[in-house]
């Protein structure tokens, strides 16, 4: 399944409006005191600008929220992967954890080896990707809800 994807400052630039991150505080504030669990899906990458003196990381900040990074498995996904880990790290979120991402059908030294990489050189777990032929979870998704 591929889709479109517009990060939130391209979108409020195109039509000429400033979002406001107060409100949204506000809507998962409101939305958590309603649910048990809220999982939010990020718009792109950990430094995708949602204003241009406001980025994911912020925002993800702002809600306290533990986060799992999801990563395409392929040639550049080691540097990506660790530059990520370590900045919400550093930001001081917790990082559950990362989800590989395969290409259907692909194969290279890069995607075989990715995952073994990862494990030496991130401190946190690696967890298969998911794909839409999928009918359940895999078992050591569990860890990523027990580390929460």
């Amino acid at each position: 399944m591929r889709r479109h994807e517009t990060n939130l400052f391209a979108a409020a630039l195109v039509e000429d409006v400033k979002i406001d991150i107060e409100l949204l505080l506000a809507a998962f504030d409101a939305l958590q005191k309603r649910a048990d669990h809220v999982f939010v899906e990020g718009v792109g990458g950990w430094l995708v600008p949602i204003r241009s003196d406001y980025f994911v990381s912020d925002l993800a900040a702002a809600m306290k929220l533990p986060v799992l990074v999801v990563a395409q498995n392929r040639l550049g996904c080691l540097n990506h992967t660790a530059l990520t880990v370590r900045n919400i790290v550093s930001d001081g979120l917790h990082c559950v954890g990362v989800a590989l991402n395969s290409p259907f059908g692909e194969s290279d030294v890069a995607v075989a080896t990715n995952a073994e990489i990862l494990e030496k050189i991130v401190d946190v777990p690696i967890f298969p990707g998911l794909s839409e032929d999928m009918t359940e979870l895999p078992a050591s998704w569990g860890q990523i809800i027990e580390s929460i």
